[in-house]
């Protein structure tokens, strides 16, 4: 199996007009979006070529995607969600929106556990939703404390597992005293699982329909940023078992967004495109770890969690020069020509921190991080 990010070169990648490649000039290295700097599984390709041929751009249709998916779900977590409790969705986030919309009445009181993605903040705040923060703890995990304070008078909580952007992989003790607590304040639980096909090897992902107490809770999920295929837009959103009514009442036209190519791509990934997968991991393991021998040689002032899942590293640059750490990843674009994104915008805890993208070449990680070293040095 080939090498997901190990196969294009810096000018291969320079020629891609998407955002990642295309936001800032030809001399930065974009570190930032969750892009990955890789080709397609061969699996997506090949479906996406017959689609093509054949001219099969219609409609979409889910019940293939569904099953792939609960096939995927059974032999890497051993949970099979319900195909008949599963809705196609345009992506993630419009798909909680929708659900959201189900459980949280206007104006009501949403939680959130940050740092986390930022437009949680701004799909919520858009659709007039009131947010109410509870913050991960000092150890980066969820916070019991912080979520049984939260809860009292809201309507749901939106959590995100793994979480983007630490990395961390919420065990099945946390996601069950999260199911209690919400049990206990009539609060609906709403999961975006996007990026657990990413979890690492030898740490376990907990689908939160699985847990015990999680029956009325929801979970958004697709192939998006396991397989690189956010441009094909498609998403699934599950209930659990006690979610037929919410379901029933969702508007027929919310599977409108999704495309019938992101239903093929998504299918064929999930389908097919395992030992993809599989050889991908291979390489973020290879490449956190790099990075942190990077940071040590170059920034021994960064601390640097490694992550048990996604691709994305949490970096604190607190302890570097005021400047750099009251705004890092505008301080390092301007001054390193690397492009990260801003540790403030995930909300509190962001602050003072960057969120650097390891789905690179090592040699773009090298290159980068090496820049960045030579700028605070020169400051």
């Amino acid at each position: 199996m080939t090498r997901p990010l190990r196969t294009l070169s810096l000018a291969d990648l320079r020629r891609r007009t998407s955002m990642k490649w295309q936001t800032y000039g030809p001399d930065v290295l974009p570190l930032w979006v969750a892009e990955m700097d890789a080709p397609i599984a061969p699996a997506v390709q090949r479906a996406l070529t017959a689609a093509i041929e054949a001219g099969d751009t219609g409609y979409p249709m889910l019940g293939p995607y569904a099953e792939a998916f609960a096939g995927f779900a059974r032999d890497r977590w051993g949970w099979t969600p319900d195909v008949a409790r599963t809705r196609v969705v345009s992506d993630v986030m419009t798909g909680a929106v929708e659900v959201l919309r189900l459980v949280a009445p206007p104006g009501s009181v949403v939680v959130l556990s940050p740092p986390v993605y930022p437009p949680f903040y701004g799909f919520l705040e858009a659709a007039g939703w009131q947010v109410r923060e509870a913050p991960l703890g000092a150890d980066g995990r969820l916070d019991p404390d912080a979520v049984a304070a939260a809860l009292p008078g809201a309507a749901a909580y939106f959590l995100c597992s793994p979480q983007n952007p630490t990395g961390v992989v919420h065990s099945a003790e946390e996601l069950a005293a999260v199911a209690v607590l919400a049990e206990r304040h009539g609060v609906r639980v709403v999961v975006d699982e996007v990026h657990a096909p990413l979890t690492h090897p030898g740490e376990t992902f907990v689908p939160y329909l699985s847990v015990p107490g999680s029956e009325d809770a929801f979970v958004l999920t697709s192939a998006s940023k396991g397989w690189h295929l956010a441009g094909l837009k498609a998403a699934l959103l599950i209930g659990g078992a006690a979610t037929w009514g919410d379901l029933e009442r969702l508007p027929w036209v919310v599977d409108h967004g999704a495309s019938h190519l992101g239903v093929i791509a998504h299918t064929a990934a999930l389908a097919e495109g395992r030992a993809w997968l599989d050889a991908l991991l291979v390489d973020l393991v290879e490449n956190r770890d790099l990075l942190a021998a990077l940071l040590e040689e170059h920034l021994p002032a960064i601390r640097y969690d490694v992550p048990r899942a996604t691709y994305l590293a949490w970096l604190n640059c607190r302890d570097l020069p005021a400047p750099v750490a009251q705004a890092p990843a505008a301080w390092f674009r301007a001054h390193a020509a690397v492009a990260l994104n801003e540790g403030a915008e995930f909300g509190a805890g962001g602050a003072g921190h960057a969120r650097l993208n390891l789905a690179t070449t090592p040699e773009i990680l090298e290159e980068a991080v090496t820049r960045m070293g030579r700028a605070v040095a020169r400051f």
